[in-house]
């Protein structure tokens, strides 16, 4: 599955700032964290404003804090805030459309996408924490990298 790189943005800036839910991060900040433009960076924030995600402080040292429920965010609510993920006529207009075998690639496509939206909407914000942290567990640091090849 292909994401525009907005939704890649928000849902980065998401995990960011629920990480650490009383700190409060720049547009600037998470900007060098991943190389991206912070113009680019502060309208995706602004829709996170919008859906009530985040928001914003301002003054010395102002920035943006999460908002949201950890728990209850999916990765759907957020996908759908920047992709077209749920279309009317899902099968309308896709080339072949009138042909056995374009219905029939196209029965098959929407069930792709419903398993996608399934599936992004059972993965919360909490649980992608604990993915990373899981993550982070299992990398080996340089120093046990080294002690585990010996002498």
């Amino acid at each position: 599955m292909k994401l525009q790189i907005a939704t890649h943005l928000a849902i980065y800036a998401l995990l960011e700032l629920a990480a650490n839910p009383d700190r409060q991060l720049s547009v600037g900040e998470i900007g060098e964290k991943y190389t991206v433009s912070t113009h680019h960076l502060a309208k995706v924030m602004h829709t996170l404003g919008r859906a009530n995600l985040v928001r914003s402080v301002r003054g010395a040292g102002g920035g943006y804090q999460f908002s949201g429920n950890a728990r209850r965010t999916t990765l759907l609510d957020i996908v759908q805030l920047f992709e077209n993920f749920a279309e009317e006529n899902p099968g309308e207009g896709r080339l072949g459309a009138t042909t056995e075998e374009g219905r029939a690639l196209g029965q098959v496509l929407d069930e792709v996408d419903d398993i996608a939206r399934a599936t992004l909407g059972s993965i919360t914000i909490a649980t992608m924490l604990k993915l990373i942290e899981r993550r982070r567990d299992q990398t080996p640091r340089p120093s046990e990298k080294h002690s585990a090849a010996g002498p």
